[in-house]
């Protein structure tokens, strides 16, 4: 747990990789849930900024 948060603090592509899948997931997630219309309305959003951040990342160094 500590090397994930280092890789955070230090920009390192592995940390950053996983926290945009998850964005990613929990959009794809908040986007088929049939419960609260306000993860819905959100759920775009948020799949949008895991998948810019996802790209962006990948640039990173390892």
């Amino acid at each position: 747990m500590t090397s994930f948060f280092d890789g955070l603090l230090h920009f390192r592509r592995g940390a950053w990789e996983m926290l945009a899948s998850v964005l990613i997931a929990a959009g794809v997630f908040m986007l088929m849930q049939p419960f609260a219309l306000v993860l819905y309305s959100w759920s775009f959003l948020v799949t949008l900024l895991g998948t810019v951040m996802f790209i962006i990342v990948s640039h990173f160094p390892e």
